[in-house]
């Protein structure tokens, strides 16, 4: 069953003592809770912003940078967005899975922040970008769209069961010429289910590996933005719908 996104209550999330609060200036990045949060300039309280829900994922080898919210942010966008990144705490139980601190951030911003209800994306980089697949996939209604960068699509795990659900929910997957000139099996396997299921993603190549670069995060926010203003993308793209 999908979860209900949260409603907006008073914020009071208890903060670690050795972590500084949001502070109430708009555009830094900031602690709220255990999750790491980017407010974007010239914030206006009163409007509805779309969230970015960023799942940094592991480094997987030299290419990969520590993932750095605010730098990435202003790559994307320094004002269209509020930003979180899920951030586990010292003291949660190990049952607590990636879905659970997902909807605890959530949760957290909407407590702080106006969040458009039905403008919240699910952005991942590496094993982040597969990890938005599957939860953006097993909660299709509750998101307005998936971004993976350079994380493959789970082909194995029957991420379509909701079908009519995941059919109404925008994904892009942004990669380096070389992960497909890697797998080329794979993409080819990825780009038959999607046109087979009647679900969108729209697929876009670069010539370097640099998934956090501006040309892909300018890209990022095109994309978003067309979704979230409901206008038709300004570049070409590969795309299974």
């Amino acid at each position: 069953m999908s979860r209900r996104m949260p409603k907006k209550s008073p914020s009071g999330q208890r903060r670690p003592a050795a972590r500084a609060a949001l502070p109430a200036a708009a555009g830094p990045t900031g602690w709220l809770g255990d999750d790491l949060v980017f407010t974007p300039l010239g914030h206006e309280p009163g409007y509805d912003y779309p969230l970015l829900v960023w799942l940094a994922g592991a480094g997987d080898g030299a290419h990969r940078r520590p993932f750095d919210l605010g730098r990435a942010m202003q790559r994307v966008s320094l004002r269209n967005y509020i930003a979180v990144a899920p951030v586990a705490a010292a003291d949660d139980p190990p049952s607590l899975g990636l879905d659970d601190m997902i909807w605890r951030s959530i949760d957290r911003v909407c407590g702080r922040f106006a969040v458009h209800q039905r403008r919240i994306f699910l952005v991942g980089r590496g094993q982040g970008g597969s990890d938005a697949f599957r939860i953006g996939c097993r909660h299709a209604r509750d998101f307005a769209g998936v971004v993976s960068l350079g994380g493959p699509f789970p082909l194995e795990e029957s991420l379509f069961a909701s079908l009519a659900d995941v059919r109404r929910l925008p994904m892009l997957l942004c990669c380096g010429r070389d992960v497909v000139a890697a797998s080329p099996a794979h993409t080819d396997r990825m780009l038959r289910l999607f046109h087979a299921a009647g679900a969108s993603l729209a697929m876009r190549i670069y010539p370097d590996h640099d998934d956090l670069s501006r040309p892909v995060l300018a890209d990022v926010n095109r994309w978003i933005m067309d979704e979230v203003c409901g206008t038709p993308a300004a570049e070409p793209s590969l795309s299974a719908s």
